[in-house]
């Protein structure tokens, strides 16, 4: 106003009254961003919430595909496991098939070795049984032989032949 106040007085002046000018001043900014910033500003506004609702809507998107993408992988982890129990108890009860197997292996080799080694048994002791009976027969002739000299007078000799040949004779 002081402005105006200057100019009717005839001549052009300076308002030094610094309330009345800075309140003009801020009227008149003020009224020139209404104007012009109203239109940027909303342009601006509406574009970032445009955008934000864009980064929002796919951020949701993330999420439930992120959601989707651990109930996949909690569902395969909890099939691995089964799968690993499932291989775990066919290892178990493998080796317990290979173990009851081994022991009956083992059970039959032992077995055979049994029979194995009483079967050498009987065949040693045959053995030893021949050629014990061919060392007594051996020293009973040895014996004999020996002691058939001084027994086989010349009287026993006579009698001897004479039972061979009857003996001959008589068949």
């Amino acid at each position: 106003m002081g402005w105006f106040l200057a100019a009717e007085g005839g001549g052009f002046g300076l308002n030094f009254d610094i309330l009345e000018t800075n309140l003009i001043n801020l009227a008149i900014i003020i009224g020139v961003l209404v104007y012009f910033g109203s239109k940027f500003l909303g342009k601006t506004l509406a574009t970032r919430q445009t955008a934000i609702a864009a980064a929002i809507q796919e951020a949701e998107q993330r999420k439930q595909e992120a959601a989707t993408a651990l109930a996949e992988q909690q569902q395969k982890l909890a099939q691995a496991k089964e799968e690993a129990q499932r291989i775990l108890t066919e290892a178990e009860q493998a080796a317990n098939r290979a173990r009851e197997a081994i022991l009956a292996q083992a059970e039959a080799d032992v077995e055979r070795m049994r029979a194995s080694s009483a079967q050498d048994l009987s065949a040693q002791e045959a053995r030893a049984m021949r050629e014990l009976q061919q060392r007594i027969a051996n020293l009973a002739l040895e014996r004999t032989t020996a002691a058939l000299p001084s027994r086989l007078t010349e009287d026993v000799q006579r009698r001897l032949v004479d039972a061979s040949i009857a003996l001959l004779g008589g068949e």
